[in-house]
């Protein structure tokens, strides 16, 4: 995985984010500990990308610490990068699709995000289960022929990169990015930030989501105890 570090982990020392908002074409994701271990069983998958943001403060300094590359954390989330791509759409009457989670969570996300952006365009949205590979394919023809400016996609790990890179092979000219659980916690937010500033702050937010979001432990256990022992694996590795 060294090709992961050297030529998709975008070096936030000197990376605009406002350039991801700027060329067209192009799709992003981010990589957290535990996605980290899902990349390695999908290195092609990842390849495909544009760029991958590093999302989580024990891959920051694994990162630093194994190959001394210092870079900052960015999310799909309000108190990352959400906020940036919104404000930037609403300014510049840009459209947004978004593709994620149940039909009547994605609806209360949208409701909430045009409530907090009031100029907001979400051109179209919908759920992001899918019946069949059929089904996907069409999706990807529709959000193609639709055009939005910016597409965001949170089907979890793995399916959201795979959908997203079927819509750019579909001939999407917009930009791209996954988002992970975003949408649902936009959709608990009532118009709050998903996570107490303080909580940003001292980037505790790995805690937070396990007080939230009891299905995560599992998760953050795994990132705990597995990611370092395969993230150093890899660099021996390489």
């Amino acid at each position: 995985m060294k090709w992961l570090l050297s030529q998709k982990i975008i070096d936030t020392q000197n990376f605009n984010i406002g350039d991801s908002l700027k060329f067209t074409g192009r799709i992003y994701t981010y990589l957290n500990p535990v996605s980290y271990l899902d990349a390695l069983k999908h290195p092609e998958s990842f390849k495909s990308f544009d760029g991958i943001f590093a999302d989580g403060g024990l891959l920051v300094k694994a990162i630093k610490v194994v190959y001394g590359k210092k870079i900052h954390r960015w999310s799909f989330d309000m108190g990352s990068m959400a906020p940036i791509v919104f404000e930037h759409a609403q300014q510049t009457e840009k459209s947004i699709a978004i593709i994620a989670t149940k039909q009547e969570v994605v609806e209360r996300a949208v409701k909430n995000l045009q409530t907090k952006y009031p100029r907001l365009n979400v051109s179209y949205y919908r759920n992001g289960y899918f019946s069949s590979e059929a089904e996907q394919d069409e999706e990807a023809k529709k959000i193609v022929q639709q055009s939005p400016d910016f597409l965001i996609v949170g089907m979890g790990i793995i399916k959201q990169e795979e959908f997203l890179l079927k819509v750019k092979k579909a001939g999407f000219k917009g930009i791209g990015f996954t988002c992970g659980g975003f949408i649902h916690q936009m959709a608990q937010s009532n118009l709050k930030d998903y996570y107490p500033k303080w909580i940003n702050d001292y980037g505790l937010r790995f805690l937070y989501r396990i007080y939230k979001e009891p299905h995560t432990r599992r998760r953050y256990a795994k990132a705990a105890f597995i990611f370092p022992i395969k993230f150093l694996l890899e660099k021996i590795k390489s």
